[in-house]
């Protein structure tokens, strides 16, 4: 039996300009999840670099594109795709077409090089990467549930 989940999907312009977008959206998420501030700091560096990869790899000079991100939220844990293609999706069939993430996949990953996918990977609790069509990179952050009362309210430690 599945896990049950909601889940949020926003499309936007391949553009740098909203990488600050992305990153307010991940923060509400996992906040509104009960994440602690070192989880959604965590995840917040490393969505942005998962989108600042597509924004800066995944179109041409001349081409138009867009980027998908979905966040899957469960009781435990958050789970954050990022497509380069731009084409909305079947969460789980995209879920269960992700393949495991190796270390070789690193260099390759990063069209023009570079440690992204090495900073994401020791970021998040798991990552899966598929790379036809486009880029799509699945994050997994879990949460601490001593962090959250019954009825959502983050725990203040002190």
């Amino acid at each position: 039996m599945s896990q049950k989940y909601d889940y949020i999907e926003m499309k936007f312009p391949a553009s740098a300009e909203y990488v600050g977008l992305i990153r307010l959206t991940v923060s509400g998420v996992l906040s509104r999840a009960g994440a602690s501030y070192d989880q959604i700091e965590d995840s917040k560096i490393a969505i942005s670099e998962a989108v600042t990869n597509a924004v800066t790899h995944a179109y041409g000079l001349d081409e138009t594109g867009e980027i998908l991100v979905g966040f899957a939220i469960y009781d435990d844990k958050v789970e954050m795709i990022v497509a380069d293609h731009g084409q909305s999706f079947d969460y789980e069939q995209v879920k269960n077409e992700l393949g495991p993430y190796k270390e070789d996949d690193n260099v390759n990953y990063l069209r023009e090089g570079g440690l992204g996918l090495f900073l994401i990977e020791t970021l998040m609790d798991e990552v899966f990467v598929k790379k036809s069509p486009g880029v799509t990179i699945s994050m997994t952050k879990y949460i601490d549930e001593s962090q959250v009362h019954s009825n959502g309210e983050t725990l203040v430690n002190g």
